[in-house]
């Protein structure tokens, strides 16, 4: 069991729906566990730190995050190894990560002891909800919004972080067909794109949405002032493979950093890789694509950890990649992370965490 050095006070539910789930059948994001972390910040510490059943929020009108959009949150997940232990990866990354955000959105940091003690505990008391399906597994969303009541432009002096859980199968099932954006903008200089913040992703559901409909799954966004350079690719980092060379583009204000996008450039870097993490231009991506050199892109992010992409259409031109069966660096870094996470594989870079 874990020790807690968070005080932290239990609620449990009298009866599990565990029962009610058909692990085999599972819809990405809709199946919630049992029980929930929250805790609050309030006259400047934060407070009441308890496990409870997954509920329905109680919440003013008048609340704070629903008019100035104070609102953050993180993506991470828990693995069922072959022994039957819990084993989470990078979490303190994901802690870290989420105080990155909050000081940009003018929110408390959450002390990453304290971020960490409660996911902890809170996947030890629903441990039984990781699947055991291979390509399953516990999707975990810590999350954080102001609560003041009160309708007035100005930081929150009281705030909610909330852990729930989730058992999801796979994000993407297929490859992607992506266009490269260049009238709508993801995120700017100077604003909140390294954030996890939550208006990101809604300013990014519209131009998503109007791709969709012209038949693709994702877009791959562009910078804000001239659409000369790559940024990430839907909700995902991207990444590139160019004869022999790894190109990502290097995290910045407008770019989030991706702890897969971090741990698939590692190992790239281990493997021989020549790295290349700098601007990336629209226009050398089309090069490489017209002339073969670019032989495999894919996105990197907790959900669906690689999802490749088919191909990349700009300015109404479509360019095929070559089919996923012959991409050899990314099939063989999602086969490892996947061994890494569940630990089939030693772990020599000590990012599991074992409950």
């Amino acid at each position: 069991m874990i020790l807690d050095t968070l005080e932290i006070d239990l609620e449990l539910v009298s009866q599990s729906r565990l029962d009610e789930v058909d692990f085999d059948n599972l819809p990405f994001g809709r199946v919630f566990s049992d029980h929930m972390f929250i805790m609050e910040y309030k006259d400047g510490r934060w407070c009441k730190a308890k496990i409870e059943g997954y509920r329905a929020l109680s919440i003013m009108p008048a609340m704070s995050v629903l008019h100035y959009g104070q609102a953050i949150f993180e993506g991470m997940k828990a693995y069922r190894n072959e022994q039957g232990e819990v084993l989470l990866f990078r979490p303190e990354q994901n802690a870290r990560r989420l105080n990155e955000s909050a000081r940009r959105m003018c929110m408390p940091d959450v002390p990453e002891s304290m971020f960490l003690d409660g996911l902890k505990k809170l996947i030890d008391l629903d441990r039984e909800w990781v699947p055991k399906q291979e390509g399953s597994s516990l999707y975990i969303r810590p999350f954080m919004v102001a609560t003041d009541e009160y309708v007035g432009i100005r930081p929150s002096d009281s705030y909610a972080f909330i852990i729930f859980t989730c058992p999801v199968n796979s994000y993407y099932t297929e490859p992607l067909h992506v266009k490269i954006e260049e009238e709508y903008t993801r995120a700017a200089q100077g604003g909140t794109g390294y954030a996890k913040a939550a208006g990101n992703y809604a300013a990014s559901l519209y131009p998503a949405k109007m791709a969709q409909e012209q038949g693709f799954r994702q877009l791959i966004w562009t910078d804000a002032i001239e659409h000369k350079y790559i940024e990430e690719s839907g909700t995902m980092n991207v990444c590139f493979v160019i004869g022999n060379k790894f190109i990502t583009p290097k995290s910045s204000d407008t770019i989030l950093a991706g702890i897969t996008r971090d741990s698939v450039t590692k190992i790239a870097r281990d493997w021989g890789f020549e790295i290349e993490e700098r601007k990336v231009t629209v226009q050398e991506v089309i090069d490489a694509l017209k002339n073969n050199t670019l032989i495999e892109a894919f996105g990197a992010g907790t959900a669906a950890t690689i999802a490749q992409i088919e191909s990349i259409t700009f300015r109404g031109q479509k360019f095929e990649l070559p089919t996923k069966e012959h991409r050899n660096f990314s099939n063989k870094v999602y086969a490892y992370l996947d061994d890494l996470k569940n630990g089939r594989v030693d772990d020599p870079y000590g990012w599991t965490t074992r409950l």
